[in-house]
């Protein structure tokens, strides 16, 4: 199966449908009346799409196993043409299209199977997705595309030679797939005062966002919050939050990172860990939607 460990929970939404079509208006009248002999069509119907999407991870292999947290079946009649509307909601890391597909055809084919000894000519019809919501295309288009963004390693040893970075690099990999332009990317000892004026020399080069990584954990060394806290005018508390419940539910050290995040007039101002998948889980953890705060920055109200 495709990796989504790196994906965050979100609200997923899929309504597919199904159309049934019958040969004769005696078979909607049966189906109306309840007097088809197998019983309640819709109600089995929707019994049996209820056990299906449930199913469906066990019949298509590539399929995750996700929690179904709300299923919504109904019912549209026009002639000779009955439209299954099968609606799949879910908290978690990927879509439920497939569920919400599989699930409207398991209910067109209950019924078939219920009608098919009153009505011979029966006909299953336009499977499709009809609209889906909750994944990041639905967030694509809310972000700026002129954004830039210099990106700072904080480390006494990378900065003296003995090291490679590759944190740094791995924040410019995302920013990069999130399409922000990087103008900058320095690497710089574990000193306050450069720390500060770094971050001060670019806010006022009208950088979007400054994203240091390093320094943010609890060695004697280790002064990246130090440095921009009594500097930065507006704390982002949730984007704190994010990172390290991202990185907890990960690795358990993730509790002992000291993330940073906050503005400097209208530039952010971000600090993340050192370590390269700490970098890297904290970026996947806030991108693209922190890019939102730029729109908000501008004025425009929230969605």
């Amino acid at each position: 199966m495709v990796d989504i460990t790196n994906k965050s929970t979100t609200l997923r939404t899929a309504v597919a449908q199904a159309v049934v079509k019958v040969s004769k208006q005696e078979t909607i009248t049966a189906i109306e009346n309840e007097t088809v002999p197998k019983g309640n069509v819709f109600a089995m119907s929707k019994a049996a799409g209820l056990l299906g999407v449930k199913r469906t991870p066990d019949i298509l292999p590539d399929c995750h196993p996700l929690p179904i947290e709300f299923t919504g079946i109904e019912y549209q009649i026009d002639g000779l043409e009955i439209t299954v509307l099968f609606t799949v909601k879910t908290i978690y890391k990927t879509g439920v299209e497939v569920e919400a597909m599989h699930g409207a055809s398991v209910v067109a084919l209950n019924m078939y199977d219920m009608l098919k000894p009153i009505d011979k000519g029966i006909e299953i019809h336009a499977i499709k997705l009809l609209e889906k919501k909750g994944g990041k295309s639905d967030f694509r288009d809310k972000f700026r595309k002129d954004l830039t963004a210099a990106v700072v390693v904080c480390s006494d040893t990378i900065s003296a030679g003995h090291k490679e970075d590759k944190a740094g690099k791995a924040i410019i990999k995302k920013l990069e797939e999130s399409e922000v332009k990087v103008n900058e990317y320095v690497i710089i000892p574990d000193e306050k005062d450069i720390i500060q004026q770094k971050v001060k020399s670019y806010q006022e080069q009208g950088i979007d966002m400054v994203i240091y990584t390093g320094g943010t954990g609890l060695s004697g060394r280790d002064v990246t919050p130090e440095a921009l806290l009594p500097i930065i005018e507006r704390r982002i508390p949730g984007i704190e939050e994010a990172i390290r419940s991202y990185g907890q539910g990960r690795m358990p050290f993730a509790m002992l990172s000291r993330s940073v995040a906050g503005t400097i007039g209208d530039t952010l101002v971000l600090a993340l860990p050192g370590s390269t998948n700490g970098a890297k889980e904290s970026m996947d953890a806030i991108f693209p939607a922190v890019l939102h705060s730029f729109r908000i920055l501008k004025g425009a109200r929230h969605d």
